[in-house]
């Protein structure tokens, strides 16, 4: 079981912010499911009958979108999970086909509309801290471009240094890929999300997990939250 812990730096910058971590083992990401292709076409169906007839501006005023809204504006960003509820409702288009333990974090995201990040454990290395970017900071993403990170975005690093950040996702090093068999999940969380959406949110990865990996084990599924200065002893 991976030691993961929260930065000093992370609660006093993101304060009423949380973090659900979800690590998983013994999965067979090798080959496509029928069963959790199933549930996506029912997923889609169910999303686009919920929101019917929204628009962006509808979008926006459901509360878990717009706090995501308000951190990524802070960046000059857009929720990239908005973009995708989207094109799923407005656009008729379907939800991707990567692997079934990303698919499962796609479609999860659509549902809650909380952000999350899928890495393969076997390329991590050491603990995970959660904490904030510093200025000058660099990663390489998924695409391989070495990106120069904001300061103050939440970020995940383990001995190798940056893993993911919020606004420019994850690196190149630690994405799941179809030979992966122990995963973790990060759900990020920005002041305004409910610590109870992000615990839903790792509930219904793993429920999408077992479609396809039914035996797979639980190895660790809980929670962080920075103290918000309104509760602090939250």
């Amino acid at each position: 079981m991976l030691e993961c812990s929260v930065s000093t730096a992370w609660q006093k910058t993101h304060p009423g912010a949380a973090i659900g971590i979800l690590e998983l083992s013994g999965l067979d990401n090798s080959n496509p499911s029928a069963n959790l292709n199933a549930r996506k076409r029912e997923l889609e169906a169910r999303l686009r009958e919920r929101y019917r007839g929204f628009t962006r501006r509808d979008f926006l005023a459901l509360p878990v979108m717009a706090a995501y809204d308000r951190y990524y504006a802070r960046f000059d960003k857009t929720y990239h999970v908005q973009l995708q509820l989207e094109s799923l409702v407005l656009k008729g288009k379907s939800l991707p086909a990567v692997s079934p333990a990303v698919d499962a974090t796609f479609m999860a995201e659509v549902e809650t509309l909380v952000l999350t990040a899928s890495h393969d454990v076997a390329r991590l290395r050491g603990a995970i801290l959660m904490d904030v970017t510093q200025a000058g900071e660099h990663m390489q993403q998924m695409n391989g471009v070495l990106k120069e990170l904001r300061a103050g975005d939440m970020v995940m690093r383990d001995a190798k240094g940056v893993c993911c950040t919020i606004i420019y996702g994850q690196d190149a090093r630690s994405p799941i890929s179809t030979a992966t068999t122990h995963a973790l999940y990060v759900a990020y969380a920005p002041p305004g999300v409910a610590p109870n959406s992000v615990i839903s949110q790792l509930h219904s990865i793993e429920a999408h997990v077992r479609l396809f990996a039914p035996d797979v084990i639980v190895e660790q599924r809980r929670t962080f939250t920075a103290p918000s200065p309104l509760h602090p002893d939250s």
